[in-house]
């Protein structure tokens, strides 16, 4: 299931990126078609994601747990969210900049989605890894 929430990163470049685990998800009993996924994403330190882009339906409530994330959604500018802040992303929306904003310590994140049951993959680079 993690694979259909992004593309995994190479095992040879697994320090460079962030690591996605599915926390929760389940079909939403009281609105047909639609379901919530939740998943942890983890950064090491100066980890970042590939730019991106989640699916058409895809609503996304963004929680920091720990350490300090930068990003940047569509053409609002960067920002350093910390432990216990949060952002969302309106569906279609671009996930230009996803990163831990520290090269010392970890981070993470909780980030719930609330898209259409068929919608596959949550989660798409604009790249492939590895890719230049």
């Amino acid at each position: 299931m993690a694979a259909a929430i992004i593309l995994g990163p190479s095992p040879s470049i697994a320090q460079d990126r962030e690591q996605v685990k599915v926390a929760f998800e389940h079909a939403l009993p009281n609105v047909e078609g639609k379901r919530m996924v939740a998943v942890t994403v983890t950064y090491p330190p100066g980890a970042k994601s590939l730019a991106h882009h989640h699916a058409a339906s895809a609503f996304i409530y963004a929680y920091v747990l720990s350490g300090a994330i930068r990003s940047q959604v569509g053409n609002d500018p960067a920002k350093v969210y910390h432990a216990g802040e949060s952002f969302y992303e309106m569906p279609g929306a671009h996930h230009s900049i996803s990163e831990n904003a520290s090269d010392k310590e970890p981070a993470s994140l909780l980030a719930v989605f609330v898209v259409d049951s068929k919608d596959q993959p949550l989660t798409t680079p604009d790249r492939a890894p590895g890719s230049r």
